[in-house]
């Protein structure tokens, strides 16, 4: 994917403060510092646009980013740190699960499990509360370039029980590219499957004052 244009629309912490587009959004969530503002940052070939930091927990709000004038990525607050403050933790999963509940853009998820660990409760929750309300989403398995060829067959295998043979699983490596090709696939796929549903053919908008 060649991407021309990538802008910070905005942040969110309610559903009030959602742009009012309507064109297909991607959204990424993950634990906190499981590489994900870097996922982006490589997928759009950026170093910068979305924030990354050492510090898990960066992200507090719902960050909203316009691609290619077409679609929009979400990255989602990272989940599971200790260290970030009680209140803002509690705040979290109710934010989170108000825009995968009600966003009538989102389109799909990429959901990002650091390949060198086992995947926590919290992944495994997320993951099957997408399973069970049927919504699309894909697995990345972040930081596969410091994990050997043979540990990903490994991975794959056990990934593929773990979670299901239909569940689609990528490596990805924001340092060598790895898997960059695979996970923009199945980003288009996602997008363009929201296009097609009848409520949405024709829409393709976003306004002047996002």
């Amino acid at each position: 994917m060649k991407i021309f244009s990538a802008e910070f629309i905005r942040g969110a912490e309610a559903r009030k403060d959602y742009p009012p587009t309507h064109v297909p959004e991607i959204a990424f969530a993950g634990r906190s510092n499981v590489g994900k503002s870097s996922m982006i940052n490589s997928l759009l070939s950026r170093k910068n646009l979305v924030r990354t930091s050492k510090t898990p927990g960066l992200t507090r709000k719902i960050n909203f980013f316009f691609i290619n004038n077409s679609f929009i990525f979400v990255d989602l607050p990272g989940y599971g740190y200790a260290s970030v403050p009680m209140d803002v933790r509690r705040s979290w999963a109710p934010m989170v699960n108000t825009y995968l509940t009600e966003r009538k853009q989102l389109a799909g998820v990429v959901v990002i499990v650091d390949s060198r660990r086992e995947p926590t409760e919290l992944d495994e929750n997320l993951i099957k509360f997408l399973q069970f309300r049927g919504f699309p989403f894909v697995v990345a398995l972040s930081k596969a370039d410091k994990i050997g060829h043979s540990e990903r067959m490994t991975l794959m295998k056990a990934t593929s029980e773990r979670w299901g043979p239909e569940t689609p699983v990528e490596f990805f490596s924001s340092v060598t590219g790895l898997g960059r090709k695979e996970i923009w696939s199945h980003i288009i796929e996602l997008s363009d499957k929201w296009r097609s549903k009848p409520h949405n053919k024709g829409k393709f908008t976003i306004n002047s004052d996002v």
